[in-house]
């Protein structure tokens, strides 16, 4: 029968724990790592979303640009003739035929400028996206819309290299476009000669 050896005493205190601080540390930079990775992770999503909210009001402030023209092309010609400039009010107008139509005589500086797009309702300066066209936008609360329609103005602006002895005028349209919240805004201009 062959005898145990005890295990003698003094040899267990002569372990120090190296192996054991060794896994610590490493357990400590793998979960650095991972927390980093998260962290990035979430970044890009973030970035993401943002790069989609800016885009769709990009794209109603486009939609309203385009709603614009229709109006100037179709809708409402005998204002749009590149002469008149009655409709046109200092300021912008608000009621009427006259709403979103803005004189640009102001040296101080341009209707785009001063005008509150987001004022909705009667009495605002801007004119909401099918106001003279009668298309409707999508835009609510449901999905990934915008969160209210887009509005546009329009300036009347002096042609510089028309004549001047009969002069005529250029439209400059500004539109603004809304994300899913309305501090996300998209601002667009376009110059419109008839």
């Amino acid at each position: 029968m062959k005898s145990i050896t005890p295990i003698n005493p003094l040899k267990r205190h002569q372990q120090t724990g190296a192996s054991l601080m060794v896994v610590l540390l490493i357990l400590v930079v793998v979960s650095l790592l991972g927390i980093g990775g998260a962290q990035i992770a979430l970044m890009s999503e973030r970035g993401s979303r943002n790069d989609r909210d800016m885009q769709l009001a990009w794209q109603a402030a486009e939609a309203a640009l385009v709603d614009a023209e229709l109006d100037m092309t179709v809708n409402r010609t005998a204002i749009f003739d590149g002469k008149s400039q009655l409709q046109f009010t200092p300021g912008c107008g608000t009621s009427g035929q006259t709403i979103g139509l803005c004189d640009a005589a102001s040296p101080t500086r341009p209707a785009w400028l001063a005008v509150d797009f987001m004022a909705t309702g009667s009495g605002a300066p801007s004119a909401a996206f099918g106001t003279y066209t009668g298309r409707s936008f999508a835009s609510g609360t449901t999905g990934i819309q915008p969160a209210k329609a887009p509005r546009y103005i329009i300036e009347l602006v002096p042609d510089p290299i028309g004549d001047k002895s009969n002069p005529s005028f250029l439209y400059r349209v500004t539109s603004m476009g809304f994300g899913p919240r309305d501090d996300i805004q998209g601002v667009l201009q376009m110059i419109y000669r008839i």
